[in-house]
């Protein structure tokens, strides 16, 4: 995936839920020459915020590894088109922020996102029960905004 990304021009925001996966990523990248930023749980607030200058302001980083915690949250990222979610979380509005990272004030590029996913793995059973619960989300936001609508449009009465 990486080759074709980088040959057609893309940036990549690269998340996972642990060190170890970016590690072996990182190793990859390394091997293949690919300049790269990362954001985990070790990395202290003054270098978190020089790898995302540094991966906004220039071209030079073709991949940014973030985890997905450490990284998903209130950063704006729209300098990359592209959002690899290589492992889910229990919790889909965490992968959900974390695709937000590209979809900011600024992207000019339709994003794409790609979630690595093998059939028969805990990760299929992880991804199917947090879709699922994403789904109540919105039912339940649906159900709530559907309900509300009468009050919203013409005030609540006494």
């Amino acid at each position: 995936l990486f080759p074709k990304l980088k040959a057609d021009g893309h940036r990549i925001l690269l998340f996972s839920q642990m060190r170890m996966v970016l590690d072996l990523v990182e190793s990859y990248l390394k091997m293949k020459d690919y300049s790269f930023e990362r954001i985990d749980g070790n990395v202290t607030g003054t270098d978190r915020q020089a790898a995302i200058d540094r991966f906004q302001k220039t071209d030079d980083a073709f991949v940014f590894l973030l985890s997905t915690r450490a990284g998903g949250i209130g950063i704006n990222l729209a300098s990359a088109d592209t959002v690899i979610i290589y492992d889910s979380d229990w919790n889909p509005q965490n992968d959900v922020q974390a695709q937000a990272r590209c979809h900011r004030i600024g992207q000019t590029h339709h994003v794409k996102v790609y979630r690595l996913i093998t059939s028969r793995t805990y990760e299929k059973d992880m991804f199917v029960r947090a879709s699922l619960k994403l789904g109540l989300d919105q039912a339940i936001l649906k159900s709530m905004r559907d309900d509300n609508l009468p009050a919203l449009k013409n005030g609540a009465s006494a």
